[in-house]
């Protein structure tokens, strides 16, 4: 169904839990999955300062064996990392799905309510508006 699956992640717990669910579907539908990162860095004064996580590396580490990992089960995968883009990650994960003429895009969610969504202006919500193709929001399970 799906040949070009793009999965945005920040690294975070939230963003991992949707990786089975991309990796599901891209072996049933054969379809070609890029990871999405994009380095969120601070900004001020018209200028781009350091990255917002202090664990970036290893983030980007983590990323580099998801690649391999789904390489290595027969997915083809590639890594798109963004960086120097400040506070704007939903419009460079949208422009890496035009790019890459992803027909979906996976994003994990943070849990947040629907209120709660609106008033922060999250990026799942943003990237809704901008998005080429559909968004699958997958929501963060609460670990117990």
């Amino acid at each position: 169904m799906f040949k070009s699956i793009v999965w945005s992640t920040d690294g975070s717990e939230s963003a991992e839990q949707a990786f089975p669910l991309v990796k599901q579907l891209a072996k049933e539908g054969g379809a070609e999955v890029t990871i999405a990162h994009v380095v969120e860095r601070l900004e001020g004064a018209g200028a781009v300062g350091p990255s917002r996580r202090v664990d970036e590396g290893e983030i980007q580490a983590e990323l580099k064996k998801r690649v391999e990992e789904l390489s290595s089960e027969g997915i083809r995968a590639s890594l798109e990392i963004r960086g120097d883009v400040g506070a704007r990650p939903a419009h460079e994960v949208a422009d890496i799905a035009r790019q890459k003429n992803a027909d979906l895009i996976v994003v994990g969610t943070r849990g947040l309510s629907v209120i709660a969504g609106l008033l922060l202006g999250g990026e799942t919500q943003r990237l809704l508006h901008l998005a080429p193709c559909p968004v699958l929001a997958v929501p963060a399970r609460k670990s117990s």
